[in-house]
């Protein structure tokens, strides 16, 4: 048959449903794939299905509809038994006793753990370099970042090394890097999929998502992670939408989809190229019969400055719990006290990144500066809320780019940290108000894919993914990479095509755990 690595999510579980493939066939395929990687996405691989913790014996059926299907999961999902480090030192070789509840919801459904992907440390960065396993690099460009914090995950999709991939987004980190690495990436409702089980960067924003191929890859993957509360997660919500479970698009129009375009979100810092694709892509949007309307998010442009004080802030508090103590690595002190003990592996388990989040948002959260910094973000997201609000009173859909940039190269922005978070200036808002939104390819600016990112109200995925197939269809974007890219070395040779273990991944069995 053909290639089973050639198949999207939805024709390889037909496909094993049918007989016409069998699980162990595809998982072996996708191992192969991923065990030559040279894009270092991985952090870690399954040897086999049962060590991703498949069940040949499980048969596929309408029960389980993702049954033998391999997926591809950013390192801050806990997976019992198996090494989630977070792309952190300080978490190098730690073992789960337990799975996150989106995962173990997709394995329900019969999905399998091809392996764990590479990311931004605790997920903080929007490139993918803040990685104690070393830079991810991009498939179309080899020199270039593949976006962050999930560019392990959106690496890996483009790259043909896994079927899909389950990302986190916080404050873009699946929908940047889906667009700089030409996939799909949808960031659900806040609430919609339980945050059990996903190592908390900012409790208030952090949302799982998947990346995938195409659009209705995304709707099979979302219809499974989210279902019922989670009674482990307070702030789960689960599925409120107006159908009791997502379906499948199909739509091929957009007639009477009304869809806004915020002029805040399109000024300066919006490349040339990035602007064409986009007014392409809306143009396409009208000769599908919807409606582009002007709309007014004015507090959408203070949506950066406000998302740096209140995520550093929740990141210092949820991380306060990596001291060395109870789980993860601890420093070698000597005959020291527990305030070294703490200062050094904090010092030496935390990448850079992560200390300058965790020193702003105490400096925030500090006596003297809370009511300034931290109650003055606070009401700026309240506003940006009520923005959201209003202009769903009037268009269905809002439009923008998903980056104001395509991937940029390596290193180039890394002793920059204000252009670094600018890359996230179009996916804030949206993260802020907990609404949610997708990112599909439109198009390319100097040969690098461009995303279009529409977003709705809450809990209105169905008609996000309804409108994102339909444009979908009409752009037939070629979401292949060309696999001879420049792959030069990166950082002396830190991301190499050398294979997972030399990448530094953690021992699978568990043997340098702490």
């Amino acid at each position: 048959m053909t290639d089973p690595t050639s198949l999207s999510v939805v024709e390889a579980a037909s496909a094993l449903r049918r007989g016409d493939l069998s699980q162990d066939e595809l998982f072996g395929a996708y191992r192969e794939r991923a065990a030559a990687d040279d894009t270092n996405s991985f952090t870690w691989l399954a040897d086999d299905l049962q060590a991703g913790l498949g069940d040949r014996d499980a048969a596929p059926g309408t029960d389980r509809p993702l049954a033998g299907v391999p997926l591809a999961v950013k390192d801050l999902f806990c997976v019992t038994g198996v090494p989630t480090a977070s792309a952190s030192n300080l978490l190098r070789g730690y073992l789960p006793p337990y799975t996150a509840t989106a995962i173990a919801r997709l394995q329900d459904a019969g999905a399998t753990v091809l392996g764990k992907t590479n990311q931004d440390e605790f997920a903080m960065g929007s490139s993918n370099e803040n990685s104690a396993f070393g830079p991810v690099l991009n498939p179309w460009d080899r020199t270039k970042v593949p976006g962050g914090s999930s560019g392990g995950s959106a690496a890996a999709v483009a790259a043909g090394l896994a079927p899909a991939a389950i990302g986190t987004d916080t404050g873009g980190s699946v929908r940047q890097p889906a667009a700089l690495c030409g996939v799909v990436g949808l960031k659900p409702t806040y609430g919609s999929v339980s945050r059990y089980g996903m190592i908390a960067f900012a409790s208030s924003l952090d949302q799982a998502g998947p990346i995938t191929r195409n659009v209705e890859d995304a709707a099979a993957l979302f219809r499974a992670m989210t279902g019922p509360a989670d009674p482990n997660d307070m702030t789960s919500i689960g599925w409120t939408g107006n159908s009791p479970e997502i379906d499948l698009p199909t739509a091929e129009r957009l007639d009477g989809v009304r869809i806004g375009v915020p002029t805040e979100l399109l000024g300066e810092g919006i490349e040339p190229g990035v602007r064409a694709s986009f007014d392409a892509a809306l143009a396409t949007a009208e000769s599908l019969g919807a409606t582009i309307v002007e709309v007014a998010l004015p507090h959408a442009r203070h949506a950066l400055s406000a998302y740096y004080l209140l995520a550093p802030a929740e990141a210092s508090s949820n991380l306060a719990r990596f001291d060395g103590v109870r789980y993860g690595n601890r420093a070698d002190i000597g005959q020291g006290g527990l305030v070294e003990l703490y200062t050094k592996t904090r010092h030496d388990g935390f990448g850079p990144e992560v200390k300058r989040r965790i020193m702003l948002g105490t400096y925030a959260l500090s006596s003297g500066f809370y009511d300034a910094y931290y109650r003055r973000a606070q009401q700026v997201r309240t506003k940006i809320v009520e923005d959201f609000a209003a202009v769903h009173q009037e268009v269905d859909l809002i439009a923008t780019p998903t980056s104001p940039t395509v991937a940029w190269g390596l290193g180039e922005r890394t002793d920059d940290p204000i252009a670094m978070y600018q890359a996230d200036v179009t996916t804030l808002p949206q993260s802020l108000a907990g609404v949610p939104a997708i990112s599909i390819p439109c198009g390319l600016s100097d040969g690098l894919p461009v995303g279009l990112q529409l977003s709705g109200a809450a809990f209105s995925e169905q008609a996000i993914l309804d409108a994102a197939h339909a444009l979908e269809l009409a752009f037939a974007f070629d979401g292949s990479p060309a696999r001879g890219a420049d792959s030069g070395s990166v950082r002396d040779g830190s991301a190499t095509a050398s294979g997972v273990a030399e990448l530094g991944a953690p021992d699978p069995t568990g043997k340098d755990a702490a």
